[in-house]
């Protein structure tokens, strides 16, 4: 392996840690905000779910990701890798702010505007949706943009659902909602690895095709296990400023909320890993607390200033990032 190849993918394992900062954190958030779990608890369950995720889905999300660039293999390293180094720093600076941005759309962005820079827009396959599959950059963005508001309908009616069904439940009830919690948070993780590590493994997957050191987009054993770990990593290294944003500031949940939350997210998230598509998990766990907010019919009590920036980020999340990949691809070319 060169060494552009070799920094390259160790880019690749950097952003797949900015990601578990970000969304491996909401995975667990509301367990931890709930004082279902403590925090240890909760990093061990999504330790081994966000490994079990990505081994057992497939790399539907992973294909989706990797066709993103049509660059030549000549260049292939040094466009993913710019666009990787650029999401990564966008990651650490929403992480260090507190606010749960999209990594998927950071690394799209990042993608795009490396591979404009190197090639023009025929660089890029900007796709669409073959069925419900979607293709090259229309067809994530399309997902990233319909998963958050599919988090958010769906918690209202899950919690909608939950509440009246709660009506004649005893003191006994809450040790099962307690309970609950635990499985939701393991599947909301299960299928965060599911989705968010197949998109450093379908990046890392582009890079050793096009290097000649694999004959398909399908990954090695290894890679699929270093991103899943990489992932988990960060929420070890700094989760809890975005599980405090998405667990207390945004809302502030009861452990029947965090139950709907959970199992809503986690629906949303591996329906779209089955489908091929990249979502945010911090999108779609963010949307699904303030639809638990609206069907409470306590919108006076989500934090509105917080909503707006975490939309702003995420409005700005795509351009930024492109344009900081641009630079950092004409950087890399200088010095190569």
């Amino acid at each position: 392996m060169d060494a552009g190849l070799a920094i390259a993918v160790l880019l690749a394992l950097g952003f797949a840690v900015t990601n578990g900062l970000h969304d491996a954190s909401t995975a667990i958030a509301t367990l931890v905000a709930t004082r279902a779990a403590t925090p240890l608890q909760a990093i061990l369950l999504a330790t081994v779910f966000n490994l079990l995720g990505p081994l057992l889905v497939g790399a539907a999300v992973a294909d989706t990701i990797g066709g993103i660039v049509t660059v030549s293999p000549s260049v292939a390293v040094e466009v993913i890798g710019s666009g990787l180094a650029a999401a990564t720093a966008w990651n650490l600076t929403t992480w260090r702010l507190g606010l749960p941005s999209s990594s998927g759309h950071a690394l799209v962005g990042g993608l795009v505007g490396a591979a404009v820079v190197e090639g023009g827009t025929h660089a890029v396959n900007w796709g669409g949706l073959n069925g419900l599959h979607p293709v090259g950059v229309f067809g994530t963005l399309i997902a990233l943009a319909v998963a958050p508001v599919s988090g958010a309908l769906a918690a209202l009616i899950v919690i909608r659902a939950l509440r009246r069904a709660a009506r004649r439940a005893t003191r006994r009830w809450r040790g099962h909602v307690q309970g609950g919690q635990w499985v939701t948070s393991a599947a909301l993780a299960f299928s965060h690895g599911a989705n968010d590590a197949q998109k450093s493994v379908g990046v890392v997957a582009a890079m050793l095709l096009a290097d000649g050191k694999i004959d398909s987009l399908s990954a090695p054993t290894w890679v699929i296990i270093a991103c899943s770990a990489a992932l988990t990593a960060g929420t070890a290294l700094g989760g809890w400023r975005i599980i405090r944003t998405v667990g207390r500031r945004i809302y502030r949940i009861s452990p029947l909320e965090g139950l709907s939350s959970q199992f809503s997210s986690g629906s949303v998230i591996l329906g779209a890993s089955f489908l091929g598509a990249p979502v945010s998990t911090s999108q779609v766990v963010a949307s699904s607390v303030v639809g638990i907010g609206a069907g409470r019919r306590r919108l006076r009590h989500v934090n509105w200033e917080i909503v707006r920036h975490i939309g702003l980020a995420w409005l700005i999340t795509l351009p930024a990032s492109a344009a900081l990949a641009g630079a950092v691809f004409s950087i890399w070319r200088l010095l190569t």
